[in-house]
């Protein structure tokens, strides 16, 4: 192998890494974000449990963060809950801030 090739595996690898430490911090904002969410909705611990892996899983179904906040505005209007986009928007960047202070602190 030649050292140019060597750079190549070397770049592919981090780009891999770096993808797979973002899509762990999103998946566990959104879990925080769902926490949250249910606070606010004044679920039990269980259904809070429930809650947090439905708003991760909700992340899948398009890019970006709009599928999350479609759900979480739905559900907690629904709830009768006191919110609005921009108050979710607002909480999707602390919990974002927060995931990411999680890996931190885990390294």
């Amino acid at each position: 192998m030649t050292t140019f090739d060597n750079r190549e595996n070397a770049f592919e690898n981090k780009f891999a890494h770096d993808a797979d430490l973002q899509f762990k911090i999103t998946a566990r904002r959104n879990k925080l974000l769902g926490q949250w969410a249910a606070e606010k909705m004044g679920l039990t611990p269980e259904e809070t449990t429930s809650y947090a892996t439905s708003v991760v899983q909700a992340d899948f179904e398009e890019a970006g963060d709009e599928d999350v906040v479609r759900k979480l505005l739905g559900d907690l209007t629904s709830a009768g809950a006191e919110v609005d986009d921009a108050m979710i928007r607002t909480a999707l960047e602390d919990k974002m801030v927060e995931a990411r202070r999680q890996f931190i602190e885990q390294a």
